[in-house]
């Protein structure tokens, strides 16, 4: 199967470079000068991954970013010039999948989309089983591919829910920050760490939102573990 990559970026020769980058190796890919181009193409000819610029004319990379996330799950990378902590935080906060900052090698770039596409084929294998994983008031549901609290679905990203549906299925362990960011996002841990810190934290608001007792507890100097605090002031459904 040949995957769809839409890639948005004001800098022609950067939309350039990518397009034939992700070409060289197979990938379907289409270049547009504005995220609000690549919507409206995305609206009728949905893609599998998308990479945006964070600092484009109409429509910024982060707002089409939080708009996109509204009606669809897959992969998206941001570009930025920008590299400070406050960028890199909105940016995973508001549903992006991973973050690059301009200037960067295509390599990388490349192996970011690859990792982010065998997720996806991970993910539809995974869907074959029957088997559900239940851990505290949580279910994952591999038929469906996503988490419940009772008949409640917690509204998760690809990302997150992979990170998540990972931790419910290995629940009695913990999970150092190297193991994490290998088997989910498939990176070497010198590649990035702070993406594993912000997904978490990220799946905690929602586990809160829908009131479950599983809580991910950081063990410090290490990583994270899952439990189960059942209590009265969580809503039983």
């Amino acid at each position: 199967m040949k995957y769809s990559i839409y890639i948005a970026d004001d800098e022609k020769n950067i939309r350039d470079l990518i397009k034939d980058f992700l070409e060289s190796d197979g990938y379907i890919v289409k270049a547009f000068p504005t995220g609000d181009i690549l919507m409206e193409t995305f609206l009728k000819y949905p893609c599998d991954l998308i990479i945006l610029d964070i600092m484009m004319p109409g429509t910024d990379g982060l707002t089409l970013c939080q708009n996109l996330r509204k009606i669809t799950t897959i992969p998206i990378i941001l570009l930025t010039a920008k590299d400070t902590e406050i960028d890199y935080v909105r940016g995973i906060t508001i549903g992006s999948d991973d973050y690059i900052t301009k200037p960067f090698r295509p390599t990388m770039l490349l192996m970011k989309v690859r990792s982010l596409l065998r997720r996806i084929e991970m993910d539809n294998k995974t869907q074959k089983s029957d088997i559900d994983v239940s851990f505290g008031d949580l279910i994952y549901s591999t038929k469906k591919n996503a988490v419940f609290k009772n008949k409640i679905q917690v509204e998760l990203t690809q990302t997150e829910l992979r990170l998540l549906s990972y931790m419910l299925q290995n629940n009695d362990k913990s999970f150092s920050r190297d193991e994490l960011l290998e088997t989910v996002w498939g990176y070497d841990s010198a590649v990035e760490t702070r993406v594993t810190d912000e997904t978490l934290r990220r799946i905690r608001k929602k586990l809160l939102f829908v009131k479950s007792g599983v809580k991910i507890r950081t063990i410090w100097g290490y990583g994270y573990k899952l439990e189960f605090e059942e209590s009265d002031n969580i809503d039983k459904d």
